[in-house]
């Protein structure tokens, strides 16, 4: 049977430089699984495949739509899927590599369709977010869904403002629209999981995002500032230089907030990951390990 090799971790982990030795040796492809890689305009910010490794891999679902473009989880497992099946013609196995746990979970398990927006529900909560500010919607989401509130992005309202309203709407929590009985797949599924130690990984990741600065994260920010507004941006790099344009604080502040921002982001990952307990848990550099481990389970 075909074999979908999910390669999963937080930011910074060393998910890319590993995922094409692997791609390379199976001779097979990889599929992005970061939401927001998908977008072509963030290549800086979202640490996006370079030009020199999708000449390597032939990678999916990387810089294939707009900031502007609708999306979401349900619309990412139908896409992969019907990937998957072009893929798996010609080839045994295939890699889906990435960060954002929900997409992982949307192809390996499947993914509800979530019911349409109460319009009063919603108006009642953008009044009170507005009013009362985040903390509040944090409150109301850890008392109605405890679960989701360890996982979601807390510094994000659209996402915490949409959760509360599916438990407020349904009486249900929104984790369980998360975790139904999963979808059986026609592939197998073998999961990996990197880990390092916090100290090594927070080090990666502060001097990632000293090494976007310098490649042109702030002018890449810059040229869109005017679409702060929407959602594929309430993104941490960009952001906190959206504030900084706004003259909310100073330059040197919002390098400090991207950074702390990452870290808490890359905690909040690991927390969604070690939840699935059919993760098998290794250190990047640990290739001979990941290899063998592979090599027997396919």
């Amino acid at each position: 049977m075909k074999t979908l090799i999910v390669i999963a971790g937080p930011t910074g982990i060393g998910k890319t430089d590993l995922s094409i030795e692997l791609a390379q040796m199976l001779d097979t492809v990889i599929i992005s699984s970061d939401s927001r890689q998908l977008y072509q305009e963030l290549k800086i910010g979202t640490a996006a495949p370079t030009s020199e490794d999708l000449a390597k891999v032939k990678h999916y679902m990387v810089g294939n739509k707009s900031i502007y473009d609708y999306y979401s989880a349900g619309k990412y497992e139908l896409e992969v899927l019907d990937i998957l099946k072009d893929i798996f013609k010609d080839k045994d196995t295939a890699l889906l590599v990435g960060g954002s746990g929900m997409y992982i979970d949307a192809v390996c398990k499947g993914i509800d369709a979530l019911p349409d927006a109460d319009p009063e529900i919603r108006k009642q909560l953008i009044e009170k977010y507005e009013k009362e500010g985040i903390e509040s919607l944090r409150f109301d989401l850890k008392r109605l869904d405890s679960e989701h509130y360890k996982a979601v992005d807390l510094n994000n309202p659209k996402r915490i403002l949409r959760a509360v309203e599916i438990c407020i709407q349904t009486g249900k929590t929104y984790t369980s629209f998360l975790t139904k009985p999963k979808k059986e797949r026609d592939f197998n599924i073998l999961k990996i999981g990197l880990e390092r130690n916090r100290n090594e990984l927070y080090d990666r990741i502060n001097k990632r995002v000293d090494l976007m600065l310098e490649q042109g994260l702030i002018e890449e920010a810059r040229q869109f500032h005017k679409d702060k507004h929407l959602n594929s941006l309430n993104t941490v790099g960009y952001k906190e230089l959206f504030a900084y344009f706004d003259k909310e604080y100073d330059l040197e502040e919002a390098v400090r907030l991207i950074k702390r921002n990452s870290r808490r982001y890359a905690k909040r990952q690991m927390t969604w990951f070690k939840r699935d307990n059919d993760f098998r848990w290794f250190h990047p550099d640990d290739k001979i390990e990941i290899t063998n481990f592979i090599n027997a389970n396919i």
